[in-house]
């Protein structure tokens, strides 16, 4: 059937719309990153102190979890989205105006939980953009976020340079935000409850729970490709200081690597996957993962290393796009609720990662904690290979 220039006007100012969204998302939580050691002094905390407090971002992601699937459903995305995204633009202020820990704890909880709402909803919005077109298109979303993460550093360190305060720095990315959010919410999908009723298909209860059996897979699959990707995050430089003795210009090397690669590959990931299908893509994905992991640990020196990470930042950048991107079209339950239910999933090995790798190194060695995390990326591969993708 033929497409009118209605139609694509309407479909392009809806993926505008949606990468903006995502853009703004990404911005948001750079901006927060990038002025983390000008608060802990601020606050003088110590590095215990901070990982400590840190932790309410994810507490607060895990908690809206719940919640954010029971609203999606009775609000839509969209709606969801517009108040989502505008508190994390807020909160992000609060994080520059805390004064004390408590104040600090507080603000954390609120931009994990608004955070996260606003993740599950522009992912929402993003599986809904896909279904107007004839391709994969989830994996260039999340690259724009990793371009916005490249833009919100870049803007940090210039603020850092300047000598300006969180606060104000702060101030001018919600202003920013807050404008994009106007211009852009128009042209969001117009989602409602009843919509998505209707494309949902109605189960017995050994139906539903046989139907759920690919979700779960997908949730596991995300489990562990965010496992490796939270422990590239957190151990990143730490590996490159204790196990390839990287001088400190050098240290940052490997979080650098992984993240051009992430972000490359996420804008590739689409046209891959058109091309050769969402199971080998992930497969690829899973294979990448853990080759990197296992030249990093073998070959523990800086250029195989950094071509390690190169390889991980590509192997897990498709990943989640693309489960997500799979979870979405399920019809026994909306796509809201579906995002939900694999995220929960998925990012509790975003948590689980980094502690494990400590444990483990603290009993034997990082380097075999890692190989480890390798084990982790052939289980997406496996996994991919013997499950019924979307």
């Amino acid at each position: 059937m033929e497409i009118t220039r209605d139609e694509i006007k309407s479909r392009l100012s809806l993926r505008i719309a949606v990468g903006a969204m995502f853009f703004m998302a990404g911005l948001s939580f750079a901006s927060w990153a990038s002025r983390i050691p000008a608060i802990q002094q601020s606050l003088h905390l110590s590095e215990a102190a901070l990982g400590g407090v840190l932790l309410a971002i994810p507490t607060g992601l895990m908690c809206s979890l719940p919640f954010t699937g029971w609203v999606i459903t009775r609000i839509g995305s969209r709606k969801l989205l517009i108040i989502a995204i505008t508190c994390y633009a807020i909160l992000l202020v609060g994080l520059g105006a805390a004064r004390t820990v408590y104040e600090l704890l507080g603000c954390l909880f609120l931009y994990g939980f608004a955070g996260n709402a606003a993740n599950i909803a522009v992912n929402t919005q993003a599986v809904a953009t896909e279904k107007l077109y004839a391709k994969p298109i989830m994996a260039s979303f999340h690259g724009i976020w990793s371009m916005a993460g490249f833009t919100g550093a870049g803007i940090g360190i210039f603020m850092i340079g300047q000598h300006i305060v969180p606060l104000y720095h702060f101030i001018v990315i919600m202003v920013l935000i807050i404008i994009g959010v106007v211009i852009t919410s128009r042209n969001l999908d117009e989602d409602c409850d009843a919509r998505v009723k209707d494309e949902v298909v109605v189960l017995s209860i050994g139906e539903r729970i046989r139907s759920m059996t690919p979700l779960l897979k997908l949730g596991i699959i995300a489990f562990c490709s965010m496992i490796c990707e939270g422990t590239m995050f957190d151990w990143s430089g730490v590996y490159f200081k204790k196990v390839i003795l990287a001088h400190n210009g050098w240290i940052g090397a490997g979080y650098f690597a992984f993240m051009c690669t992430m972000a490359l590959g996420r804008f590739t990931a689409d046209w891959f996957a058109g091309v050769y299908g969402l199971r080998r893509t992930l497969i690829l994905s899973g294979s990448l993962t853990a080759t990197g992991l296992v030249v990093a640990v073998v070959f523990p020196y800086l250029w195989p290393a950094i071509i390690g990470f190169m390889l991980v930042g590509a192997g897990v950048s498709s990943v989640v796009p693309m489960i997500y991107s799979s979870a979405g079209k399920t019809t026994i339950m909306s796509p809201g609720v579906a995002l939900t239910a694999v995220s929960t999933i998925g990012f509790s090995g975003f948590l689980i990662g980094p502690p494990l790798i400590g444990f483990i190194a603290g009993i034997a060695t990082l380097r075999a904690s890692f190989l480890l995390i390798a084990c982790m990326g052939l289980s997406v591969a496996i996994i991919s290979g013997r499950t019924r993708l979307n």
